[in-house]
């Protein structure tokens, strides 16, 4: 069991959210602490004027949100979780929280070279490598490839 647990969401993945806690449910200790956190692209600057100094700003607080969301809906009620929205690189945030936390175990959930995300690969790489804690990575419910459609197939 673990006593500090880091758990990577990405804020656009309702089921990955829901997969990771109740796995992190199974993994913590009764009075363990969890940490929920998702990184973010703060954009801005050259390539995009348009955008202003706000926007970084609203878009931690609907990442935030959205973490919220999931710890209401899938954490049981005798739980709790904090909640860590960064701006940056993924991989490099998040072996900096995981250190900065003291990490018992960080969990990220992958989704291989699937196109949906494709820098999720390079991260999940980056954070195995580099974290200060051991990393647990769960394999995506979804699979891509051609396995998946032949499976589709028969069914």
């Amino acid at each position: 069991m673990y006593r500090k647990l880091l758990i990577a969401i990405d804020p656009d993945d309702d089921g990955e959210g829901k997969r990771a806690l109740a796995a992190a449910m199974d993994l913590l200790d009764e009075d363990g602490e969890l940490h929920l956190a998702s990184v973010y692209s703060p954009g801005g600057g050259g390539f995009f004027p348009h955008v202003t100094e706000e926007a970084p700003e609203k878009k931690e607080a609907e990442v935030r949100e959205v973490l919220d969301l999931l710890v209401r809906k899938y954490l049981p009620l005798n739980r709790s979780a904090s909640l860590h929205v960064v701006a940056g690189n993924a991989g490099q945030k998040l072996v900096g929280l995981a250190g900065q936390l003291c990490a018992d175990l960080l969990m990220l959930v992958s989704r291989g070279s699937s196109g949906h995300w494709p820098m999720r690969r390079a991260t999940v790489e980056y954070v195995s490598v580099n974290a200060p804690c051991p990393v647990l990575v769960l394999p995506s419910l979804e699979k891509s490839g051609p396995e998946a459609g032949e499976k589709q197939a028969i069914d």
